[in-house]
């Protein structure tokens, strides 16, 4: 059986409470030093209980996604500014679909005093946010419902989204990779982000740095797809040369 310290044992219990921990913070919190955090940190990656990040973990790994409500604690004021800087980019009058995420959800409490908008989305939580919203209507695809998230997902619900023809998407992954790749972790959900990709006039990516240091085995399609991506800092140099390449507009929004 896997032996764990006590201070592993809180550690792990601050990251599933938090979504995710600092070296620096635990080293202060524990009253150790920084390299006994980052072994700590390493042990528990190495049983899978953690995933490595810069300066930190987070719970999760490469096959399974950080719980829905963890999300919502990581990076929370990175995703409401990516939020508001992406609603700014959709103008009034026009047609979105947005899909599943806790950073599209920031989108949607943000398009609160647009005018004129028709919203189609796969996202229990974004209907529950925008339901009455008086300049939006809204409409909800159908499908299962994802009892872990919110989301709608399955051919149901694909089908439902391939009889739209809009003006922008809002879309959010689970990760990055540094070759462009846009990853997710349920091949159900991809159907429907893929769907939503392809149509959409304008694809808006809203993404915040995490995403960049984490991993996903179901990849969604490429960077080269999206034309706008809202994030919360500089892209490293090989994504950036990737989105200039292929026209990609990186917008940065203040963290």
């Amino acid at each position: 059986m896997d032996y764990l310290s006590a201070r592993q044992n809180k550690i792990l219990t601050l990251a599933r409470e938090h979504g995710r921990v600092d070296v620096d913070e635990l080293s202060q919190s524990f009253k150790v030093s920084p390299q006994t955090i980052r072994k700590d940190l390493n042990e528990l990656c190495e049983k899978q209980m953690l995933q490595r990040i810069h300066g930190g973990a987070i719970v999760g790994s490469g096959i399974e996604n950080v719980s829905y409500e963890a999300r919502r604690l990581l990076a929370p004021e990175s995703k409401r500014s990516i939020g508001e800087k992406a609603a700014q980019l959709i103008p009034d009058n026009s047609s979105l679909l947005i899909n599943i995420g806790t950073t599209t959800e920031q989108v949607a409490h943000a398009l609160k005093d647009h005018h004129g908008l028709l919203v189609i989305t796969n996202n229990v939580n974004a209907v529950h946010i925008m339901k009455n919203f008086m300049g939006i209507e809204l409409i909800i695809a159908g499908g299962l419902v994802r009892r872990s998230d919110g989301g709608i997902v399955g051919v149901a619900a694909v089908d439902f989204i391939n009889q739209f023809k809009v003006d922008y998407a809002v879309i959010g992954v689970s990760a990055i990779d540094e070759d462009g790749s846009l990853l997710d972790y349920d091949f159900r959900e991809v159907r429907v982000a893929q769907a939503i990709i392809a149509n959409a006039r304008h694809v808006i990516l809203v993404a915040d740095l995490i995403k960049l240091e984490r991993n996903a085995p179901v990849r969604i399609g490429h960077i080269s797809q999206i034309n706008t991506m809202v994030i919360d800092g500089e892209l490293p140099q090989k994504l950036r040369s990737i989105c200039q390449d292929h026209g990609v507009d990186v917008v940065i929004a203040p963290s």
